[in-house]
């Protein structure tokens, strides 16, 4: 069994932090097996790694390695490349094809980002993983495979199981051995043999003299945060490499190849999540209150008509209470749907029903006029004599006016559709 420093060496992989180096004691314990492996980390840390030392030392060595990028293809063909499919399965399937399980027989594949599989694949890879079996997109045949899988994620696996992305059994299957990679922030002493080691090979590669970096340049490098981590880290090195004349930054100069969201805590979004949901709380109470408000009114308003029985007196004493309500003012009034029939679609309750209290807050039961006929379910206020004067006053305008209704609303100062109720009303 080789040791962690032969494999350093052999897959020039730089550091020594603790957490580095049991992360490669794992993988070179678990490589002479077929377990399953989930190697976990945030993206940039170099995941691609440990999968390639797991198949080196194990007895698949000599068969094919196979790395697939699940989430860089598209959900329509991924089935088709992971089991492959048969001519006419789908439209453009102008032949057979093998997929990566069937070519890889016998090796080993690495499934990249496995989190980002579709749930209908994560099924037929449930199935793999369990009997080693398989059926190609567009067959009914049922075919074995021998394949040793590793797979790798960026993603918080347990986060994705409760909102229904990832199953969990397909998790535990995957996570027989799972190996983390720590994040570069956590691995400060390796940070600046990083970029050493970065530096050396672009001067190389450009034919230039190396970069080195000041002690306070060097300081600066050590406390950034590296969101992007090594791929990040090799980034600006490579930057610097080929666009600064001078082959030694101080402080200064380093800090303008280093993005300022560096510096910037990582429970940032924590707190801005929270801050947002505050707002959306404090939104959703202010509406609640406003409409307890509405509704208070609209009591206040209701409790009006009934102990006073007069529209009009009570339209002008409470004109700002309907200006509120309605949104309306008197002289919008006249329109079709105007205010008066809006009253009129308060149901007065009929006597010996309960007692309207404004103090306890008892509620008032409010239909629209469509649902009932004013006849039957209002009682009325007026006497008998005043309700005879009505009718005589509608018949005397509707005869001056030839039974026109328009012009007869008008000079009795309602609403056409009030009228026409009226008419309905008294059977006239």
């Amino acid at each position: 069994m080789e040791s962690v420093q032969a494999i350093k060496q052999r897959f020039g992989i730089i550091g020594n932090n603790v957490s580095l180096n049991r992360a490669l004691e794992k993988s070179i314990q678990v490589a002479p097996t077929d377990i399953s492996v989930l190697v976990s980390g945030e993206s940039g840390v170099g995941k691609e790694s440990l999968p390639k030392i797991i198949h080196s030392l194990s007895h698949r060595k000599h068969n094919k390695y196979i790395a697939v990028n699940c989430g860089a293809i598209p959900e329509g063909t991924i089935d088709s490349e992971l089991f492959g499919h048969e001519k006419g399965a789908f439209t453009g399937a102008s032949q057979a094809r093998d997929g990566y399980f069937q070519v890889a027989d016998g090796g080993t594949i690495f499934l990249d980002e496995v989190g980002e599989l579709p749930l209908t694949t994560q099924v037929r890879l449930l199935r793999v993983l369990e009997n080693g079996e398989f059926i190609k997109v567009g067959s009914s045949k049922v075919q074995k495979t021998n394949v040793r899988i590793v797979a790798a994620t960026n993603v918080n696996m347990h986060e994705a199981i409760q909102k229904n992305k990832f199953r969990e059994d397909l998790y535990y299957r995957l996570s027989t051995i799972e190996i983390h990679l720590p994040p570069l922030r956590n691995r400060k002493d390796d940070i600046h043999l990083l970029f050493r080691k970065f530096a050396s090979d672009f001067a190389t590669k450009y034919k230039m003299p190396t970069v080195r970096l000041s002690d306070s340049a060097q300081k600066l490098l050590e406390s950034c945060n590296w969101p992007g981590n090594i791929r990040q880290l090799k980034n600006v090195a490579e930057q610097i490499s080929v666009l600064e004349k001078e082959r030694e930054l101080n402080a200064d100069r380093l800090r303008e190849y280093i993005p300022k969201t560096n510096n910037l805590p990582s429970v940032i979004k924590n707190e801005k999540a929270k801050e947002d949901f505050s707002n959306e709380r404090e939104i959703l109470y202010k509406v609640l209150f406003d409409m307890k408000s509405d509704l208070n009114d609209l009591k206040k308003l209701t409790l009006e008509l009934l102990s006073n029985g007069n529209t009009e007196k009570v339209k002008d004493e409470q004109e700002n209470l309907i200006k509120k309500i309605y949104g309306q003012t008197k002289e919008s009034r006249n329109n079709e749907d105007d205010f008066d029939e809006r009253l009129e679609v308060l149901q007065i309750p009929e006597k010996g029903s309960k007692e309207i209290n404004d103090e306890d807050n008892e509620e008032i039961e409010i239909e629209t006029a469509s649902s009932y006929d004013f006849a039957e379910d209002i009682e009325e206020e007026e006497t008998l004599s005043l309700q005879e004067k009505e009718i005589e006053l509608i018949k005397k305008s509707l005869e001056r006016y030839q039974g026109k209704r328009k012009p007869a609303a008008e000079e009795l100062g309602i609403s056409e559709r009030t009228l026409y109720r009226k008419i309905k009303q008294y059977d006239l």
